[in-house]
């Protein structure tokens, strides 16, 4: 694939991030509410919280896996992304939480299906010295279309559209995700792996990245939290409005500063970066544990914001660049495999300490998982 071939399908993958993320950040901030309408509470949110982004994580593992195997990467990432459409287009019509689960389950088995697979083409689409602005150019689309979701969420709320229609909006809109694939190529240009999922095969240095960034996803529990936290210093109208605005500033601080931290780790490195990033969220959760204003959440969440964009992308980049070249589908489905159950464990162990002790104790938990990992990558030699 030539160069120019290579930088389109980068933009198009964008592209197809960019209208997914509309419509999924349209349901993430209504979702946690619309699970307290149905009778959930802060055990609920972390089960589907944990659950859902940690359960696909299974299919991320096999995804990248199978893609080397045999040799292709496009059917896997076209078909998560149809399966997350529908599951939004039928989440509106959930009546009890457990159906919420399901669906929110289901939704992010298609992601699950199509992450690894999809990283991997976006690897395999940028020179190994433009790797990381590749993967931020990536993950800015993305967060715009998380701005304009997050945006959208708040209008149409505003426009006095109850929870389920504007979960309605969303899965509508979540279809358009499969239009750009018309125009995507197909990456994958090395011979098929006929290795398996045994670690063995994986480099020292990412086997010990990989334990990291697994104790760092042990701390970073749902974003969920977040928002219910944001809930909780205000009553009425002003806990959804409050809470929908917060999450677009964290949408807005992620957009603009992902492309920018992506130029920068390929020249500083993805290491420094990501200690950064770790050290960072430590730092941000012993905030939203002692936060009592309005202030004090408007900086919060854009430290969060910046603290996704170190974070998100460079874990990916490092990944890839840590890989040999052969099984890059299937380190990024390893990476994810870890990384999603850790997130299922902090998530429920998050609902459980927020249930007994209160956000304080569920935030400080996050905050030293995090150190940990920020101390481990600080001493770990590449």
């Amino acid at each position: 694939m030539s160069g120019p071939k290579k930088s389109k399908n980068i933009l198009l993958l964008g592209l197809v991030s960019l209208l997914n993320d509309i419509s999924s950040e349209i349901i993430q901030p209504v979702l946690p509410i619309f699970i307290a309408t149905l009778g959930g509470g802060s055990l609920t949110i972390g089960l589907i919280g944990g659950i859902s982004d940690g359960l696909p994580s299974i299919f991320k593992l096999f995804a990248g896996c199978w893609s080397d195997r045999v040799g292709k990467r496009k059917p896997l990432v076209v078909g998560g992304y149809g399966l997350s459409a529908l599951a939004k287009l039928l989440l509106a019509f959930s009546a009890t939480w457990q159906q919420v689960f399901l669906l929110k389950t289901l939704e992010r088995c298609g992601k699950g299906i199509r992450s690894a697979p999809r990283d991997a083409m976006i690897s395999e689409s940028a020179d190994e010295s433009r790797r990381g602005r590749g993967f931020g150019l990536h993950r800015s689309m993305d967060s715009a279309g998380a701005v304009i979701g997050s945006i959208l969420a708040y209008l149409l709320w505003q426009g006095g559209l109850d929870y389920r229609s504007i979960l309605l909006v969303a899965g509508g809109l979540s279809v358009l995700t499969l239009i750009p694939f018309f125009r995507i190529r197909e990456s994958h240009q090395s011979p098929c792996s006929e290795q398996g999922l045994d670690l063995s095969h994986l480099s020292p240095y990412l086997r010990k990245f990989l334990a990291i960034s697994a104790l760092f996803a042990f701390g970073n529990f749902s974003y969920m939290f977040f928002i219910l936290r944001a809930q909780s210093l205000f009553s009425g109208k002003e806990a959804v409005a409050f809470s929908l605005l917060l999450y677009v500033l964290f949408n807005l601080v992620y957009a603009g500063l992902a492309m920018p931290v992506g130029i920068w780790s390929d020249r500083i490195g993805r290491k420094n970066v990501l200690t950064l990033g770790y050290a960072l969220f430590a730092l941000n959760a012993l905030g939203f544990a002692f936060v009592s204003s309005l202030a004090g959440l408007v900086v919060l969440f854009a430290l969060y914001g910046l603290v996704f964009a170190l974070v998100d992308a460079s874990e990916r980049a490092f990944v890839s660049d840590l890989s040999d070249p052969r099984l890059r589908g299937t380190s990024l489905g390893v990476y994810y495999g870890l990384v999603g159950v850790a997130a299922i464990v902090s998530s429920l162990i998050a609902g459980g300490l927020w249930a007994l002790y209160g956000p304080q104790e569920t935030f400080v938990f996050g905050a030293g998982a995090a150190a940990l990992a920020a101390l481990a990558l600080l001493k770990m030699r590449t």
